[in-house]
């Protein structure tokens, strides 16, 4: 695991963190840990869009979850409803 030194983060902006952290239950350790996590996976998506679409053709949603959980190196299949409520 890597480390991650932040400097010079205003006192203001380590406050609002910390009280956030509070609120969800977490320290502030933890907090910020899921932040970078939740960051990262928004990054990823924004490279899957940015893909050429391969073969041309047109996709089922079925096949593009699929497609999606390969790429984020999840295991594909299930019900294809992913993500909805």
């Amino acid at each position: 695991m890597a480390v991650l030194t932040i400097r010079n983060v205003p006192e203001e902006v380590r406050e609002l963190l910390t009280r956030a952290a509070k609120r969800s239950g977490q320290s502030l350790q933890a907090y910020l840990l899921a932040v970078l996590e939740r960051e990262a996976r928004f990054s990823r998506n924004a490279e899957l869009a940015d893909m050429e679409p391969v073969g041309g053709g047109l996709l089922s949603m079925d096949e593009i979850v699929d497609a999606v959980r390969a790429a984020r190196g999840e295991a594909p299949g299930g019900d294809g409803r992913a993500g909805v409520v």
